[in-house]
């Protein structure tokens, strides 16, 4: 009786034993699979993830990049190598305000003798540091008010840094999103959610952006494609949102050797002038909200 009953058991529980180590199994073959498709290019990520240490672009982007960067660098060596000749070691691009000094004064006699050639020279140089976000435009902005004088100055550091924009603009429209999604994830989404607010009064918020330090402008410029603001929107915003910090640049080229570091150009009152000036351009978007509410 005993032994009948102990088999019975046994027969019963074989079954369970067989579930149980059958669903062990089948347990530990899922989580072996998910370990290998993790890094699987068809597995499914979370949208917005970062890929720490992984570079962004794919090999046709970075093709691409690397086509529009070598294109642009044979139009400016040819440029270049077509201007009358000059002491090209002492001409090098400016990282602070010493150099600049030294620059101005090796080019005010060779911008003077020859004057187109020399502006198609910085016009060409502007543009391509704009276009691929080369520090030091700043610089180009304080020589211009230096060689050219305010108004002159003026129209070419403007001119040149929306020419620049725009073609940065274009370039990230083929290659940035994977870009700034890698730099600037959060400050992204900030500006994606910024935009998605003031679609109504678009061009207004635009300009409050290009007058104020809000966002840095080579952030803007990458980012903005990306966020689908219309080019004429952005075009427009930058050349006038750009009007009241050139000038200050500019003008401050004026008297260089007043100048000990670039931080100089923006103190409190400056800024302060910078912001009540963008606070105007979005006075109508404010004044707007207020109506609607009441």
């Amino acid at each position: 009786m005993k032994d009948s009953f102990s088999s019975n058991i046994l027969v019963m529980a074989a079954p369970r034993n067989i579930i149980n180590d059958g669903g062990r199994q089948q347990q530990q073959r899922d989580e072996e699979n998910l370990l290998l498709n993790e890094d699987s290019p068809t597995s499914k990520k979370p949208i917005g993830a970062k890929l720490e240490g992984k570079f962004p672009l794919s090999r046709w982007e970075l093709a691409a990049a690397i086509s529009v960067f070598l294109v642009f660098s044979i139009g400016l060596i040819s440029i270049y190598l077509t201007m009358p000749p000059a002491q090209y070691v002492n001409i090098k691009l400016p990282r602070s305000i010493s150099d600049l000094r030294i620059l101005k004064d090796h080019l005010g006699a060779y911008a003077n003798e020859y004057k187109a050639q020399f502006i198609l020279g910085y016009c060409s140089t502007y543009i391509f540091m704009q276009t691929f976000m080369i520090p030091g435009t700043i610089f180009m902005s304080l020589l211009a008010g230096a060689l050219f004088g305010v108004l002159r100055g003026l129209l070419l550091v403007v001119l040149n840094a929306t020419a620049g924009a725009s073609s940065c603009y274009f370039l990230s429209k083929l290659i940035g999103r994977p870009l700034v999604n890698w730099l600037w994830p959060e400050k992204l989404r900030f500006f994606q959610a910024e935009i998605a607010k003031r679609k109504d009064k678009l061009l207004n918020y635009m300009l409050f952006l290009r007058i104020t330090p809000t966002l840095p402008n080579t952030f803007i410029n990458v980012a903005s494609p990306i966020v689908d603001i219309p080019f004429h929107v952005f075009f427009l915003a930058t050349l006038v949102g750009l009007l009241p910090a050139s000038f200050i640049t500019v003008r401050a080229g004026l008297v260089l050797g007043d100048l000990k570091s670039v931080r100089d150009l923006y103190d409190f009152k400056t800024l302060g002038v910078l912001f009540l000036i963008g606070f105007v351009s979005i006075a109508p978007t404010i004044l707007k909200r207020k109506r609607t509410y009441e």
